[in-house]
């Protein structure tokens, strides 16, 4: 094995305990299995006491980080969202979780990270990629603004030490969520859902990581369009054989039909995926997050962790 996986995502369930930090990891990027009995690797103890939507990454630092979107529905939406997810992306929170590790096994503290006078409404599903020509780090969320009836953008900020971040700007104007970025060949390529297509998700390029970004032409081919709606949350990682692998979230069934499914494409320039039939496979359904590539010796560690560190509050 000279490469692995980490997969960090939540689990949708009607419990608090599925609102929370879990990982999974794979030895071949196709095959994936829970770590810590599928049980959270760390709980939130701040804002919502839930969180959705993570993005793990490795920093030149030699620290991890993982950020994530403070909200649960478990706890907040019979009362303080009235069960409205309007209500949630115009009153939700204002800030970003994110813990620190040097190990991806012990985490610091949980920490929030918040833009002071931009009035965002909720923050939402960050995604976190690095300038290695720079050495700058876009985070970028999608948002609603309090007050306004417009709908969600895609935000970034850009830092260097995750210290210092400069005044978000919209990556790309609404309706848009959930976007994921990729490098290819010199080019970055954006997936999101929404934008030029509301229904479903879209694939667009640009020659900078801040834009602008356009359409694909022709769009993502080869994505169920009869089921469109249903998909959302893309992730997109790299096989060892150069295919890269384009996850996408569907929740158009309840459930345990719910969950990631995987496309394949041999390059992201012409946008052409198709539906992995055989060779992937999930202990349950894995909920919107972000893979990232480990090291074997990463990987040996995250298995060998028996009961995992009650870490992170």
């Amino acid at each position: 094995m000279r490469q692995a996986w980490l997969f960090v995502h939540f689990r949708e369930k009607k419990t608090p305990d599925g609102e929370q930090v879990h990982f999974a990891v794979s030895g071949d990027g196709l095959r994936w299995q829970a770590l810590n009995g599928g049980r959270p690797v760390l709980w939130s103890y701040r804002g919502d006491l839930g969180v959705r939507d993570m993005c793990v990454l490795r920093c030149h630092d030699g620290l991890f980080r993982l950020f994530a979107t403070d909200l649960s529905l478990a706890y907040g939406m019979p009362g303080k969202y009235q069960g409205s997810w309007d209500n949630v992306a115009r009153r939700g929170s204002d800030c970003l979780m994110c813990w620190e590790s040097a190990d991806l096994v012990h985490w610091g503290k949980q920490g929030e990270l918040r833009f002071p006078g931009t009035g965002f409404g909720c923050m939402w599903a960050p995604d976190c990629v690095k300038n290695d020509e720079s050495g700058e780090y876009l985070l970028s969320w999608s948002s609603t603004r309090r007050g306004e009836g417009k709908p969600h953008d895609v935000w970034y900020s850009l830092t260097r030490d995750f210290r210092e971040w400069s005044a978000p700007r919209v990556l790309l104007e609404g309706p848009a969520i959930d976007s994921a970025m990729v490098q290819e060949g010199g080019v970055w390529y954006l997936f999101v859902k929404g934008g030029t297509n509301p229904a479903g998700v879209t694939m667009l390029r640009g020659e900078s990581f801040t834009g602008p970004f356009l359409p694909l032409q022709g769009g993502v081919r080869g994505l169920p369009e009869a089921e469109a709606a249903w998909y959302e949350a893309p992730a997109v990682y790299r096989l060892p054989d150069g295919r890269w692998v384009l996850m996408l979230d569907y929740y158009g069934v309840p459930g345990k039909g719910q969950g990631y499914v995987p496309f394949l494409a041999g390059t992201l320039a012409d946008g052409r995926f198709t539906r992995a039939q055989e060779g992937f496979s999930f202990p349950y359904g894995f909920k919107h997050g972000t893979v990232m590539p480990i090291t074997p010796e990463e990987f040996g560690r995250l298995l060998a962790v028996g009961e995992w560190p009650e870490e992170g509050g």
